[in-house]
């Protein structure tokens, strides 16, 4: 294995966003200083990581923190406007022109404190759960850069597992704020539907798969942002996340699954969510192993939708981003999945009628367990290539879905989902578990979070390479 990172002793240390919340309100340390912290530490870090999308290093200057997070720096993933920042989508297909606005994530996250000073790398249109791209190269992960960081939130998982930020910004279509957690020992919770704000894009899909969130290193950090960001703006129709700083009280009744419908796990990841399960027995919470509470639809619904969004970037492109987008710049997945909505397009109707309708199948499943456990991804990080974009279609397309089996459900669904850095793979790689609750129970998996991480301390990148 290949680590790098960037931890020292220097403003940052190894403290999570929460202690630097805390230093920053006792003027302990300055935004100043832990802003010039995160730059030299990213500068030690990207020529091998390659996250970084836009640099604005200088965003900020001058302006008084606000908010819980008092000025911390961080990072927006390149799907979400920021004012003065490009918005380039993970592709060199456009040219991009600063945004004049933020978006309404980029306010609320401002709202928080939390300050961006950058932008991070993700997958072409976010459609890859590797973001590997033919002219702008692979994000690699800080646990060994042989691999990928998983997608399409790679940059921010890579920075945050590498120690340049504590907490960055991430979002999920189909496992991209879990997968990334997964691959780089990270905490990644994927909110209810309409739990936080989100851009205009995010919001005009017919199917609103896409949540927003943050990927950090601590239970602690994810549930303080999910608190903060309720203060800005809170669903009225969902329960309330509130402030989650103690264990789950109540012991649980919880299902294990190992398979999803048309693909099991590898036995090195089944091996790793039953010794999960034993530890959550440990605990005293009721366990049982259950199949695949999925419908036998779900797969190829939710991959002629995924199609269906690739469908409207290449055919809308020119409109959405000028006139320099340029199709034939465009990677192998995004063209292939334009194909395949182009040749399903009859069943489109249907398909999102059975997605959109996930949600009360879930909640059956809901009123028979408090929580669901699964490994986050079917089978180890894979390594750089093996997701290529250049790959032909049909072998991308399949090794992503060996891969990727597990978290789609909740983005059709709308439930919540919290990947944990519980396990590694043989070869000493982070392995996240992954425990869905049902819609509005955020603060319930956050609870569990917090009982699990005390229980099985989150393994350190600066800890022995195994």
């Amino acid at each position: 294995m290949s680590r790098v990172h960037a931890f020292t002793d220097d403003a940052l240390a190894d403290h999570d966003a929460v202690a630097l919340a805390g230093l920053l309100a006792s003027s302990q340390v300055s935004p100043s200083e832990l802003r010039d912290a995160v730059v030299a530490r990213l500068q030690v870090v990207e020529p091998v990581l390659n996250g970084l999308a836009h640099p604005a290093f200088d965003a900020g200057d001058g302006e008084p923190p606000t908010g819980f997070f008092g000025g911390l720096p961080t990072f927006i993933k390149d799907n979400c406007d920021v004012a003065g920042m490009p918005t380039l989508q993970g592709t060199d297909a456009f040219v991009g022109r600063p945004k004049a606005t933020d978006g309404e994530l980029t306010r609320m996250f401002r709202a928080t404190g939390l300050q961006p000073i950058g932008k991070t790398r993700l997958s072409e249109f976010g459609f890859s759960a590797s973001a590997e791209h033919p002219r702008l190269g692979p994000v690699r992960n800080p646990w060994d850069t042989t691999r990928s960081s998983g997608a399409s939130s790679a940059g921010s998982a890579a920075y945050v597992a590498a120690g340049v930020v504590p907490l960055a910004h991430a979002n999920d279509g189909g496992g991209s704020i879990r997968i990334p957690a997964a691959a780089c020992g990270l905490v990644g919770l994927k909110p209810t539907r309409n739990r936080t704000l989100q851009d205009k894009m995010m919001r005009e899909i017919p199917v609103r798969i896409v949540a927003d969130g943050v990927v950090t290193r601590s239970v602690r950090d994810t549930a303080a942002f999910f608190r903060e960001a309720e203060l800005v703006w809170r669903n009225p129709g969902l329960r309330p996340v509130g402030d989650v700083t103690e264990p789950v009280r109540g012991r649980l009744k919880i299902a294990v699954v190992t398979s999803s419908i048309d693909r099991d796990a590898t036995p090195d990841v089944r091996e790793q969510t039953l010794k999960t399960a034993g530890l959550l027995e440990e605990l005293g919470h009721h366990v049982e192993e259950i199949d695949p509470p999925v419908p036998a639809s779900l797969p190829d619904d939710f991959l002629l939708y995924w199609s269906l969004l690739a469908l409207g970037v290449v055919r809308t492109g020119r409109l959405r981003f000028g006139r320099s987008f340029d199709i034939s710049r465009l990677d192998n997945l995004t063209r292939g999945l334009e194909r395949h909505a182009l040749r399903n397009i009859h069943r489109t109707g249907p398909a999102i009628a059975r997605l959109a309708a996930s949600s009360r199948s879930a909640a059956r499943v809901f009123r028979q367990y408090d929580v669901v456990l699964t490994p986050a991804v079917a089978a180890p990080t894979p390594v750089i290539g093996e997701l290529d974009p250049a790959l032909p279609y049909e072998t991308l397309k399949e090794r992503l879905l060996d891969w990727v089996a597990f978290t789609p459900l909740q983005n059709a669904t709308g439930t919540p989902a919290l990947s944990l850095p519980l396990a590694n793979t043989v070869d000493g790689m982070p392995l996240g578990m992954m425990f869905g609750a049902g819609a509005g129970r955020d603060a319930l998996l956050l609870a569990l979070g917090l009982e699990l991480e005390a229980a099985r301390p989150f393994a350190r990148i600066q800890g022995p390479v195994c």
